[in-house]
């Protein structure tokens, strides 16, 4: 039996429950096992080192699914850019019917996808932003609380206030990001007037997710308090999992005189990709969000997805029902 919405209406899934587009962990394997578990599973665009690889590993999922996937292109401020439009090229000529869109001034890329049919779901941090992505035509909002890993935007808001608040003025389907992770969650979301919810940490300490063993037991091990917010000094606040490493970017960037350069070497993506690889949870960051205090497993993706699901009907049919 489905769980029916309108985001899975227009996505053509079974369950309103998406894998967040991650970097270095949004391969084809985890984004596949998703989507064959009744969810929407995505391939994570810039994990690929060339818009060539993106194709492959497009491919590379299709051979694992026949189910509706995406692709997450972020696109962020850089002095050196990836090329976003060619790795756009490679998303469209891939035949990829939904793209995740996260970042700096999105529209030339909504644009273009729009034109090739693509389906748009746009990651926001804050209400005013969705709104400015409605406007611009994308079909569907991730709305991400500030329990979020990653980029929660400097508001500050959490999920319980920003989820409302962007229901009541967000008229496109919309996802609930940051803190989910079980079918609490699943219900909650939806009672505030999502129509579904993009996991992130939850869909790391699973048996698919590509990354080492070592991370997944970290994330199980530690509770809702084990997150540093890094970057607030420099406007760009991100969630990390606690570890010396983060602990120690903290400390340097907390200095009257501190600049981004000093901590740049600390930070650096393909650190944090030395981290999930090899399981040395100091070899850089782990972006992990609160959601870790409610984790306390690694099944399989079809094994939490069948999870979440369940515990949201005995939920619905039996708590709230008796009310």
């Amino acid at each position: 039996m489905t769980i029916r919405t309108r985001f899975t209406d227009l996505v053509g899934i079974d369950y309103p429950i998406v894998q967040g587009g991650m970097m270095w962990v949004g391969r084809a394997e985890l984004a596949a096992a998703v989507s064959n578990a009744g969810g929407l599973g995505i391939l994570t665009a810039l994990t690929q080192p060339t818009p060539d690889d993106l194709r492959r590993e497009i491919d590379r999922c299709r051979s694992m699914t026949d189910k509706p996937f995406g692709v997450n292109l972020t696109i962020l401020p850089s002095v050196n850019p990836p090329p976003y439009s060619e790795y756009r090229r490679a998303i469209i000529d891939s035949g990829v019917t939904i793209v995740e869109t996260a970042g700096h001034k999105p529209q030339e890329h909504v644009e273009d996808f729009k034109a090739h049919g693509v389906k748009v779901i746009h990651k926001c941090t804050a209400v005013r932003h969705a709104l400015s992505a409605e406007r611009i035509g994308v079909d569907a909002i991730s709305i991400d609380g500030f329990e979020c890993a990653g980029h929660p935007g400097e508001d500050d808001i959490p999920g319980l206030i920003l989820i409302p608040a962007a229901a009541d003025k967000v008229k496109v389907p919309m996802i609930a990001s940051g803190g989910f992770g079980d079918g609490r969650g699943l219900v909650a979301a939806l009672a505030l007037g999502a129509d579904g919810i993009n996991m992130g940490t939850r869909f790391c300490a699973t048996v698919e997710a590509p990354i080492h063993q070592n991370i997944k037991n970290f994330i199980v091990a530690n509770d809702e308090r084990a997150t540093n917010l890094i970057f607030r000094r420099f406007n760009n606040t991100g969630r990390v999992a606690k570890s010396g490493i983060s602990s120690e970017v903290i400390s340097i960037s907390s200095r009257p005189d501190a600049e981004f350069k000093d901590i740049q070497p600390l930070v650096s993506g393909a650190r944090g990709r030395v981290a999930l690889e090899t399981g040395d949870i100091e070899a850089g960051l782990v972006w992990a969000g609160q959601v870790q205090g409610l984790i306390h497993d690694v099944p399989t993706v079809a094994e939490l997805i069948q999870r979440i699901v369940t515990e949201a009907r005995e939920i619905v049919a039996r708590r709230l029902a008796t009310l």
